[in-house]
């Protein structure tokens, strides 16, 4: 999973500097490589699989003794282990309702360490996207939450999660901030000069 370079970084950077200009909302960007290790769900398809695979050939086939059927069975944990804990196999390990809640469960505990429920009016926007889940999420304050529904982010979300399927994180997060402005824009102006929070994409470690 390769996160945005320097200049893509710049890129979106550039955007919120855009749409601030002309609106009052304070924008923030969040992007992370995955929203939880799910080091637990490996270990327990590991478990299952071994207990229950040579346990059932066993029980049709006879080919083991009890102490050669517990040697399979210690044997087959270890190497499913170490398998399911390979990315690309992990993901698919994980129940998508899982992987959508921790993802969920990341970008409101960033909403907050943001600091976007302190800005001026309420008016935070926080714009995450977690790119193993392929998840993505606009989460708004109260003060852009009275005047525009939550139902016209549903569109924009939709979108912008199709560019992360497809590894276009970096044209996803433009064209999301660009689509966002134009609802700011209309709803939310600017009254006054501010920038109460970086407008730089954070990048979880």
């Amino acid at each position: 999973m390769t996160l945005l370079s320097k200049s893509d970084q710049e890129a979106v950077a550039a955007a919120i500097n855009e749409v601030e200009r002309q609106t009052d909302a304070e924008l923030v960007t969040v992007l992370t490589a995955r929203s939880d290790n799910y080091s637990y769900i490996p270990l327990v398809w590991a478990g299952i699989l071994a207990l229950l695979v040579p346990g059932i050939g066993n029980y049709f086939g006879n080919w083991f003794s009890a102490d050669i059927l517990l040697l399979v069975q210690w044997g087959s944990f270890v190497v499913l282990s170490l398998l399911f804990r390979i990315p690309g196999i992990n993901t698919r390990l994980i129940p998508q309702q899982v992987r959508y809640w921790r993802a969920s469960n990341l970008a409101r505990r960033q909403f907050l360490e943001q600091n976007l429920h302190h800005t001026d009016g309420a008016t935070g926007m926080l714009i995450f996207v977690s790119e193993a889940e392929r998840y993505v999420e606009i989460l708004v304050d109260e003060g852009i939450a009275r005047v525009l529904d939550n139902a016209v982010w549903e569109g924009i979300v939709a979108d912008f999660t199709a560019r992360v399927r497809e590894g276009e994180t970096r044209q996803g997060f433009l064209d999301c901030v660009a689509a966002c402005g134009t609802m700011l824009k209309e709803h939310l102006p600017a009254t006054h000069e501010r920038n109460e929070l970086p407008n730089h994409l954070v990048i979880l470690p």
